[in-house]
């Protein structure tokens, strides 16, 4: 036996009772859009490229990769960096007093 739950409106006319389920949605995406964070892709690197960034050489860069310095990834004969973890391996020197 199935069982089905009723809900019973007193006083709301079908329009209005549409125009409050309208407001209710509304205002849910709105709260939604503002604290919505769209997934961004990591962005991949080649070698050639990183050394650029950091203005070093191919040697430099295959030297900071034996040290673990960076963390390069490996597809077959292809070698790439993520830019955020080119990013994180800058120490910072001198950082500000706050």
């Amino acid at each position: 036996m199935e069982h089905y739950k009723i809900t019973q409106v007193h006083g709301v006319g079908s329009e209005e009772l549409k125009q409050d389920f309208k407001y209710i949605v509304r205002e849910g995406f709105k709260e939604f859009a503002l604290n919505f964070q769209p997934v961004i892709p990591p962005e991949y690197l080649t070698r050639q490229e990183v050394a650029e960034i950091l203005k070093v050489s191919l040697v430099t860069l295959s030297d900071w990769n034996k040290k673990k310095i960076l963390n390069p990834y490996r597809l077959g004969n292809l070698i790439r960096y993520k830019r955020s973890e080119i990013e994180q391996a800058l120490i910072c020197i001198n950082p500000k007093k706050v």
